[in-house]
């Protein structure tokens, strides 16, 4: 159990050491500043730019950078589609496959486009390594992009600074950022066993039987691998993402791998401070995260460590859960992994959500509502001031003080604009069509027909659970699975799981950017106020302690009841032995 511990609390020290790190690089990056790769890079993003009709000069407003972001994003979805209907006469596709079914198509281009790689499908027998590589790949990093520009953008409007302009900062984040960091990740995973090849399957015989054969697909891994969890991106390469002993074939690449999906959204908290001048709020909203991020992976972690009663009745004595997990990981590295990839809204797993205890359920299902632990790639840290500027209006009512953000006021627009965030938006995306497929009939017995079946295998609490976690996860961006719904062809419900979990995707995605950076741009707007006696502090431990309080209530009040029907419910009925 210690060592277990112990694992745990090295890694988050690793995290930790990095922020400032990567954080004041970042800054540096996006303010303009100089970086040592400025004589390397510089020639290439000007060429970029200039061949690409950009003026980097140009600040946009709210609407532009807005509009960018969707003429862009279509863009690219649109050559992704292509692709992918294409494959099979492009080049690198040693197996030979065609182009799946034309909904499973739709949603894995909004599932890629929306930084989100919720997959419907089996990654080694339905695309080809082009489709992969220079298909779901190239979203990799665009999409990635996207989620740091409007962060960016956000953080320059709530410090007072003009937007800037998208294409620089999808640029930058690109070739300073993305990049560098991959080409070093993809490096280390290759010394660490992960395959890097474009040859086609091996074809081996099997231990039991000579003459029969079994194929082992390879493909280029590594370098799909460290994007996937630096981009937050989360879509695996192998069905069984980084369970795969490809994907994740050591302890050293499950620190590589956990320490990448979360260093780029913790360090951005760092980055604001640097634009806020304010490291001391920046740290304090730090520590504030990591406290309630620390505190999920405890509850997680105890769970799968006591194990399950039945089990245990059993065995005669406690184990610890490792159904549904890697034993190479073990069931420390296997809470920890899920609590981070459900909090940093990646979406890799390296072991089965569906197979741990309540306290899991209820931790990653937890995090993709809260969506700011730590939150997406760049608009998880821009949520996470949303919630701020809530909690500034909520506390000035308290105290009778004009509510104020870095000395500009928080007026109706921007509360407006900050609550549609957060209690209206990502309820209807995941609440509405969760109801629906609650409510829709099973696919008949023995019929491979397409409609509008529900396709729920298990029942009861846990059932529900699958069917949140399913459209919390496309709605936060998040795209791991719970499992135990039939959403992949030839099942018949698939039609519903590829057209409803697209709804929320986009929904999840467009939507509050869109709000983000209107939000943004009223901030920057405003004329600075002087501090006096009468301002409220945003940068004390007390008006961080009642953010924490405004972040857990208003996050938990609109998805409590149907956490009380799901995880928590099936905690006691396994309690009572029920199930």
């Amino acid at each position: 159990m210690l060592q277990g511990w112990i694992q745990i609390a090295l890694t988050l020290l690793i995290v930790v050491a990095i922020t400032p790190v990567l954080g004041e690089y970042m800054a540096r990056v996006y303010l303009g500043q100089r970086t040592f790769l400025d004589p390397l890079l510089k020639p290439i993003e000007q060429i970029i730019l200039k061949l690409s009709g950009v003026q980097s000069r140009e600040d946009m407003t709210g609407w532009q950078y807005a509009r960018s972001v969707l003429y862009s994003n279509l863009a690219m979805a649109l050559l992704l589609a292509l692709i992918i209907v294409n494959q099979a006469w492009l080049p690198f596709n040693p197996t030979g496959l065609s182009a799946p079914t034309w909904d499973t198509t739709l949603h894995t281009v909004i599932s890629f486009i929306t930084n989100t790689n919720q997959q419907h499908y089996s990654g080694e027998s339905t695309y080809g390594y082009f489709a992969q590589f220079a298909g779901l790949g190239y979203m990799f990093f665009v999409s990635a992009a996207t989620g740091l520009a409007v962060g960016i953008a956000f953080i320059r409007g709530l410090t007072g600074r003009p937007l800037g302009n998208f294409y620089v900062d999808l640029t930058l984040s690109i070739t300073r950022i993305l990049l560098p960091i991959g080409i070093i990740g993809t490096i280390l995973f290759i010394a660490a066993g992960v395959p890097e090849t474009l040859a086609g399957p091996v074809v081996i015989p099997t231990l039991e039987n000579p003459a029969i054969s079994q194929a082992i697909a390879r493909g280029p891994v590594a370098h799909y691998e460290i994007l996937k969890q630096l981009g937050e991106n989360g879509g695996g390469f192998f069905a069984i993402n980084s369970a795969h002993p490809f994907e994740n074939p050591n302890p050293f690449t499950n620190l590589l791998q956990i320490v990448g999906m979360v260093a780029i959204p913790a360090s951005f908290i760092y980055t604001y401070g640097v634009f806020a001048n304010n490291r001391k709020q920046a740290w304090l909203v730090y520590g504030m995260v990591l406290a309630i991020s620390v505190t999920f992976i405890i509850v997680t972690a105890i769970g799968e460590y006591n194990g399950n009663p039945a089990v245990n009745a059993l065995l005669g004595g406690q184990a610890p859960n490792l159904e549904g997990k890697e034993v190479r990981f073990g069931w420390a590295q296997s809470a920890l992994f899920a609590a981070i990839t459900t909090g940093t809204m990646c979406g890799a797993v390296n072991s089965l959500h569906d197979s741990f205890m309540p306290n899991g359920g209820f931790v990653t299902l937890a995090n993709m509502f809260l969506q700011i632990i730590w939150g997406g790639q760049g608009t998880g840290t821009a949520y996470l001031f949303a919630y701020l500027l809530l909690a500034v209006f909520v506390t000035g009512l308290m105290v009778g003080r004009t509510p104020e953000f870095l000395g500009r006021k928080i007026e109706k627009r921007e509360v407006v604009l900050a609550s549609f965030l957060i209690l209206l938006v990502h309820p209807i995306a995941i609440l509405i069509p969760g109801a629906i497929a609650m409510a829709l009939p099973s696919a008949p017995d023995g019929t491979t027909l397409q409609g509008f079946y529900n396709g729920i295998a298990n029942p009861s609490f846990h059932g529900l659970t699958e069917v949140l976690y399913e459209y919390a996860s496309a709605a936060a961006n998040n795209g791991s699975g719970f499992e135990g719904l039939l959403d992949s062809q030839p099942a018949p419900s698939a039609l519903w799981w590829n057209l409803s979990a697209s709804f929320s995707l986009l929904v999840g995605r467009y939507v509050p950017i869109v709000a983000l950076l209107l939000l943004a741009d009223s901030m920057s707007r405003k004329q600075p106020v002087p501090m006096t006696t009468g301002t409220l502090r945003t940068d004390t431990w007390l008006f961080t302690g009642v953010t924490a309080g405004v972040i857990l209530i208003m996050g938990a009040l609109s998805f409590f009841p149907v956490l009380a029907l799901g995880p928590i419910a099936e905690a006691f009925q396994i309690a009572k032995g029920i199930g």
